[in-house]
């Protein structure tokens, strides 16, 4: 387990992702169970929010593969909505410029380095 102490920053976007996820999971739940919109593309959408919850919860333990599969997420998400209007886009850029500028900051690049960073060091 990553020894570094974890910046509020990192937490608070890890619970996001946990929320977001686990919403989107639970909403989008009845599209599988009824296969509206196609039974593929409703396991996918759910796989994809599976990710969200998967990313948040090891950011909390600081696994660094799960930072870049967070920054991915957003990334995906911020291509899909360029197909939308344009204020969606808009948006999923603003979080998405946020999300990177938490996650990639140096407080949070020595959370994630954690134990392997501290043995360096000493």
């Amino acid at each position: 387990m990553n020894r570094e102490k974890r910046p509020i920053a990192v937490a608070i976007v890890s619970c996001v992702y946990i929320a977001v996820g686990t919403i989107g999971f639970v909403y989008h739940f009845h599209e599988l169970l009824s296969q509206q919109g196609g039974f593929r593309d409703a396991v996918l959408i759910e796989l994809v929010e599976m990710v969200a919850i998967v990313c948040g919860a090891l950011m909390l333990r600081g696994l660094n593969w799960a930072r870049w599969g967070a920054i991915a997420w957003i990334a995906f998400h911020v291509v899909l909505s360029a197909f939308h209007a344009a204020q969606e886009f808009a948006m999923h850029v603003l979080i998405g410029a946020v999300i990177a500028w938490v996650l990639l900051r140096p407080e949070s690049a020595r959370y994630f380095r954690g134990v392997r960073g501290e043995s360096k060091q000493g």
